[in-house]
Formats: C-alpha cells, sequence, structure tokens
C-alpha cells in the first residue's frame, strides 16, 4: 500500500536549491534509513512530508496519519499515553527534572502513542543511554508500518531498515538493503563507474589521436611536382585528390564518432571532514579526582559516596542509564564542587551537549574567535576541513543543522587554549562521515579524554577506561567496554570473588602510588614508585583479560 508519493519537488533555501525529488514513493512494508552529509537536506526532507515546511514546485502526497519524532525537540508527557510512558521507564517523573536522554525518550514515548501509518524520526537515539537504544530498537522492529528514519547509528540502519535513501547534491536515490548493503553496492558503483571513465577517457584519446594522424596524412600528400608531363600530372593529381579525399572522409567519420561517444563523468568523491587536535602537553599523573562525592535533587539520589580518578593520557567513557547523572557529573567536575579536585595544570576544552557555547545570533566565524588562540586564517583553515568554506563561515549559527553546530561547537573548542577534552555526547547530529572523523582524531590524540556517549562503536573504538554509575554507586573498570560486559555477563564465582578482592587491593595501592608520585619529595625513591605503579598496571591488565 503506497503511503508516500513524492513528484517533481523542489526546495530552495535562498537561491540554493536543497531538493531536487523527481519522483520517490514510500510503501507500507518500507522501512527506509534516510543517509547523507550534513546539511543535504535529510532534516528538510522530513520537514516537507511532515508537511512543516513547503515545496517551492512539485507536490507530496501522504496516505494516513503521520507520526514525527524530531531531533532538537521534546515530548509532551500530557500527551504521551500512560503505558508507553511506563514502558520507557517515565512513570512519576517530573519533566523538569529529566535529562536529556529522558527527554528523547519521552518525544519517542509520544510518537509511538500515535497511531500513524508513517513513522518519521530524526536522530531518535541522540542522548538515549545503551538500554534506552536497546529499547527503541524493539520498538522499531516491531513496528507494522513504513519507517523514514534519518540516524548515524550504523547497528540500528543495519538491524531496522531495508532500504536506503540517499540525498546527494539534492538529488536523491533508494538503494534496497540495509546500511551494509548500501555500502557494498555504493563501493560497486564507484568501481564501475571509474572503469567506465577510464575507458572513455582511453577511447576519446585513441579517437584524437586517429583525427590529428588521418590529418596530417591528408596534408602531407605532395602536389604534382612542375617537371612532370601533362597526362602523367594529371593521373597523379586525380590520385593526390582520390587519397585526400578519403582521408578527409576518414577524419569527419572519426570525429563523428567523437562527438558520439557517451560522456563519462569522473567519479566525485565525498568530501569528508578532517579533524585535527592539537593541545598542550600536561605532565601530571592524575588530573581529576572524586573523592567521597554525592548528589541528591530533592530526594532524588543519583549517586553517593563516590569515588573516581582520571589519569593523564587516559581515554575515559562515562556510561549509565539516562538519568543517572552522567552530564551532572560533568558539571559538576566543570564546577569543581566538594570533593571534586582538578590539577592546577590542566586546562580543560569542554564540550556540552546542549551546545551553550554557540551564540545563535552571530556568525560561525565570530563564535570561534571569541576564544581561539589562533589568528583567522588557521580558523579559516580548520573550518574548511569540517567542510565550512568561503563565505559558509559568516552564516549564522541560528540557520545551522543540527550535525553542523555540533561541528562548530568541536571547532570552537579545539581552537581554544586546552590540554584535556570533557565531551557529553560529542557525536549528537553528525553524519557518519563526520563520526567516523571525529573518532579517528580521538584515537590518534595523545591527550587526556573523559567523554560520554551512547554509541557503543564509538566507545568500543576509544575508550580504554570505563567510569559507569550503577544504583547510585560510581564504578571504575581499567579496560574496555566490551570487558567489562562480558565481565558483567559472566556468573559470579569463588575465583571471581578473589580476583576482585586482588584487583580492589592494586587499585587501591595504585592510587597511594600516584600520590606519592604527585607530591613526590627528595625522601622519595621516584624510580622504585614508577617501576611498581607499572607492575601494578600489568596486573590489572591481566586481571581484565581473564
Amino acid at each position: 500500500m503506497l503511503v508516500l508519493d513524492i513528484s517533481k519537488l523542489k526546495k530552495y533555501y535562498g537561491d540554493r536549491l536543497i531538493l531536487d525529488i523527481k519522483d520517490l514513493k514510500i510503501y507500507r512494508e518500507d522501512k527506509v534509513g534516510i543517509v547523507g552529509l550534513n546539511g543535504s537536506g535529510k532534516t528538510t526532507l522530513l520537514n516537507l512530508i511532515s508537511k512543516e515546511v513547503l515545496p517551492d514546485e512539485g507536490f507530496i502526497r501522504t496516505f494516513g496519519n503521520i507520526s514525527y519524532i524530531k531531533q532538537l525537540e521534546y515530548g509532551n508527557a500530557e500527551i504521551a499515553h500512560g503505558k508507553y510512558i511506563s514502558e520507557f521507564g517515565l512513570k512519576g517523573k517530573k519533566r523538569s527534572y529529566m535529562s536529556g536522554g529522558e527527554l528523547t525518550r519521552l518525544k519517542i514515548a509520544e510518537a509511538f502513542s500515535k497511531d500513524c501509518s508513517l513513522l518519521l524520526a530524526d536522530e531518535p537515539t541522540s542522548n538515549l543511554d545503551l538500554d534506552g537504544i536497546n529499547m527503541l530498537l524493539e520498538k522499531l522492529l516491531n513496528f507494522d508500518n513504513a519507517l523514514l528514519i534519518v540516524s548515524h547509528d550504523r547497528d540500528l540502519l543495519d538491524r531496522v531498515c531495508n532500504k536506503i535513501l540517499e540525498i546527494e547534491d539534492g538529488h536523491v536515490k533508494l538503494y534496497d538493503g540495509n546500511y551494509s548493503d548500501y555500502k557494498e553496492q555504493k563501493e560497486l558503483e564507484r568501481k564501475t563507474k571509474e572503469l567506465e571513465y577510464e575507458k572513455y577517457i582511453k577511447e576519446k584519446r585513441r579517437l584524437e589521436r586517429a583525427i590529428i594522424e588521418t590529418k596530417n596524412k591528408s596534408r602531407s600528400i605532395k602536389k604534382t611536382p612542375r617537371r612532370m608531363g601533362i597526362s602523367e600530372a594529371r593521373l597523379h593529381k586525380m590520385g593526390n585528390q582520390s587519397a585526400k579525399r578519403s582521408l578527409e572522409k576518414k577524419a569527419k567519420a572519426i570525429q563523428s564518432r567523437l562527438e558520439k561517444l557517451e560522456v563519462k563523468e569522473k567519479v566525485k568523491d565525498i568530501e569528508k571532514v578532517r579533524v585535527d587536535i592539537l593541545g598542550d602537553e600536561i605532565h601530571t599523573k592524575i588530573l581529576i579526582e572524586g573523592q567521597d562525592i554525592n548528589k541528591s535533587f530533592g530526594k532524588r539520589t543519583l549517586f553517593k559516596k563516590g569515588n573516581f580518578q582520571i589519569y593523564n593520557g587516559s581515554k575515559t567513557a562515562l556510561i549509565g542509564d539516562n538519568g543517572s547523572g552522567k552530564t551532572t557529573l560533568l558539571n559538576m567536575i566543570m564546577n569543581e564542587e566538594k570533593g571534586i579536585k582538578i590539577s592546577r595544570k590542566a586546562k580543560i576544552g569542554y564540550f556540552s551537549q546542549d551546545l551553550s557555547i554557540l551564540d545563535e545570533n552571530k556568525s560561525i566565524i565570530e563564535n570561534i574567535m571569541e576564544t581561539s588562540i589562533y589568528d583567522e586564517t588557521t580558523i579559516r583553515i580548520m573550518l574548511a576541513r569540517l567542510l565550512f568554506k568561503r563565505e559558509d563561515v559568516y552564516k549564522k549559527v541560528k540557520v545551522l543543522s543540527g550535525g553542523e553546530r555540533v561541528k562548530v561547537s568541536l571547532a570552537k573548542i579545539l581552537s581554544s587554549d586546552f590540554n584535556m577534552l570533557i565531551l557529553d555526547e560529542p557525536t549528537n547530529y553528525l553524519d557518519i562521515y563526520s563520526i567516523e572523523a571525529v573518532e579517528e582524531a580521538l584515537i590518534e590524540y595523545e591527550g587526556t579524554i573523559l567523554f560520554v556517549s551512547h554509541d557503543r562503536r564509538f566507545i568500543d573504538k576509544i575508550a580504554d577506561n570505563i567510569i559507569y554509575i550503577e544504583n547510585h554507586r560510581i564504578k571504575t573498570f581499567n579496560g574496555r567496554l566490551k570487558e567489562l560486559e562480558n565481565r558483567k555477563n559472566r556468573p559470579v564465582d569463588m575465583d571471581e570473588k578473589k580476583l576482585a578482592e586482588e584487583k580492589a587491593i592494586l587499585q587501591y595501592r595504585l592510587s597511594e602510588i600516584l600520590g606519592k608520585l604527585s607530591m613526590a619529595d627528595k625522601d622519595e625513591d621516584i624510580e622504585a614508585l614508577d617501576k611498581e605503579y607499572k607492575k601494578i598496571l600489568e596486573k590489572l591488565k591481566a586481571i581484565n583479560e581473564n
């Protein structure tokens, strides 16, 4: 059954053509993932379908009701059905106290409470914790009607979608299969086009050479010698004229073949984001430490008697359920609240998920230059690598998409004076290409990172330490997310308990050594302490791998 019909649609912003869709039909059984660069028109397309934005040309017809999970808007607890409020873990919670992830759950609950034939979803996993993503995944897998979803979550696109709609240069193309299938098809398309282009260029050059050679032969035909007899000269001339006409005819035939040769365009490479992270070096063992920290809002306790340490050079992921206090803990660190100590040498570059460091009424370049330690030329180079080129830098922040705002916020932080990064959901609203660029830059960065993320693949690739909030406790794990999950899923036996006890003793001794190294005097044997420190790290690593 047809649920969406788009024909001859055009949408402009100023004189820029954002979307040019000749024909697009979506049926009830279609689960379509929408992909494309930030600013390519993904959100605009959903807004057009929902009738919140009108097309400049063409028409959009929908059949049945539409439900829309928006990117930068939150739901209404009074609208969402009680069943879904309970299922998404929001029963009895006040909106004013909800975290970003809980507000995202609220708008998802609202969308599923409506009876619709077409569900639109714009980055619905943003701010959700891992449990929330699994809950959303289950709902989408059980959803019987048509789905159009914009998402940077590669796993979700693979598990839910049976078609992928690509937006490139304003045009759309529908591919059968999930995201992995789409990637394979795109790679095959690219290779095929490259081969066709090479054949075209080779044949074009061959024909051009043939024309030149044929014309040169025609010009080289000698005129009749003056001393030749009249009869002989006549025959010579006739022969030359015939040969010349033949060569000219051949040249024209080749020229005709050249003109009729089907032109193949050179394969256009997708311009990818490149991110460079510099920052100053710092020589301190512990950058941030929390000792016996507590946080409550009224009768609601987030965590109590929390302890943690952020070591220099570590890449630590902070994870936990929505509402467990991840962003609150980051804010406590930034405000250096009671129980938290930050090294005096630490200069923190802080990325907040609310993008509050940006002034919407100022341009991109104005926002960044406010706090930059670099000159405008350097900033323009950085912005060009983030795909903001030439006049783009003068765009007001208020006209940017969610993903573009994230890139500007990152640029503002990375151009400031920092030697440590604290990032709260840095991949929200970024396209897949941008996520991979940020991912690569953070892996290569040799400094210290503390970050909150809901993207499992992103956490797995970057974090070598985990801080997790569970049952109102702040817990630490020296290792990767997969190792932690494997440990949690294994049944606890006596050997496990012994290992846990041994690990606790080692971690306590590690803290003691770090404290001594941070405040070492002449009487301390720094070399011996450092040697013991390395041995303990090796033992902890061995325990985590068991």
